[in-house]
């Protein structure tokens, strides 16, 4: 067992945690990264990606997260391949315990957990990740352009996909378990309004269709839940809205979570409940969800970190000097 002590930990290594580390091992204060059970983070299950500035040409997901790696080890940022299992918030330095017996300290903690999409459980879904199935229309709609799309979900998240592959499809069809939506009234009404977009009421995906080869999907065979009828859509691409899992688990009871059990952050800051603890990214952005907002905001988490040391040991001084 070994304790590894930094002035900034930060839990996560996608997008939002590696910029963090960037900008903390920048300003000398030599962070640590404990990468998780996800290393890279979503991006390392993401193949082609074109929304990230900086490059022209379309890149792949897991070299983007192997590049910020480097980078960030390259300033001076210590990586950490473990799972942290318990944490302590109430002593400084803060205190966590990775799954084989190691402890972390550090005197700021910056959580990047992120958030994952949840999915139906499919196989056929599994196997056409990527393939014609996503859970991102923002990331991946701007590759169905002029195809026909299905969106699977009947909350916000679900109605406001289906809006945004209008910009790109010409026929979209929501496709929900229920005879009712449980999206707010303003997005039922821009949906209801829109005239590519077309709804199937009381269905549920029994598998995505694989076309062979490189087709990637081809249809959606669909069960009727209330006759149990059987049918099938031809589409292209099928968008999986059925909602996120922000990975907070470990801090219930610890930091101030909202009611979708993301950490709550001050307006306008990264700052959480808990003095000196720091969140960025997907685990506490809901509405976004994107590569390049994580990143922003594992900046605005290291400098938020920065002026707070800054500011303990500017307090340190003063005292001393009392």
């Amino acid at each position: 067992m070994t304790t590894h002590t930094t002035r900034m930990l930060i839990l996560g290594s996608g997008p939002a945690g590696l910029s963090a580390a960037i900008y903390g091992a920048r300003a000398g204060l030599s962070p640590i990264v404990v990468q998780g059970i996800q290393p890279g983070g979503q991006l390392t299950t993401t193949t082609d990606v074109e929304n990230y500035p900086g490059f022209r040409d379309v890149i792949q997901g897991p070299w983007l997260m192997q590049e910020m790696q480097a980078q960030a080890e390259h300033v001076g940022t210590r990586m950490m391949w473990d799972t942290i299992v318990e944490v302590d918030l109430t002593q400084r330095p803060f205190r966590l315990v990775g799954d084989g017996g190691d402890i972390y300290e550090g005197e700021v903690l910056i959580i990047a957990t992120g958030a994952q999409a949840k999915w139906l459980g499919l196989d056929s879904e599994e196997a056409l990740k990527g393939k014609g199935v996503s859970a991102c229309a923002t990331c991946d709609g701007f590759f169905y352009r002029g195809k026909k799309v299905a969106v699977i979900g009947g909350g916000n998240t679900a109605v406001e996909e289906a809006l945004y592959l209008t910009n790109h499809s010409p026929d979209v069809t929501l496709i929900h378990r229920r005879d009712s939506l449980r999206a707010e009234k303003i997005l039922q009404d821009r949906l209801h309004a829109n005239d590519k977009i077309s709804m199937l009421w009381n269905k549920e995906v029994e598998s995505f269709v694989d076309g062979g080869g490189t087709t990637g999907l081809v249809a959606l065979e669909l069960r009727d839940t209330v006759t149990g009828e059987l049918s099938r859509l031809d589409v292209e691409g099928g968008f999986v809205a059925i909602g996120h899992h922000p990975a907070t688990e470990l801090f219930r009871g610890h930091v101030k979570l909202d009611s979708d059990h993301y950490i709550e952050v001050e307006t306008g800051s990264t700052r959480t409940s808990v003095p000196g603890v720091f969140a960025c990214g997907d685990v506490m952005d809901k509405i976004y969800r994107q590569a390049v907002t994580a990143a922003g905001t594992g900046c605005m988490a290291a400098l938020d970190a920065e002026k707070f040391l800054a500011e303990a040991d500017f307090e340190k001084i003063a005292e001393a000097a009392e």
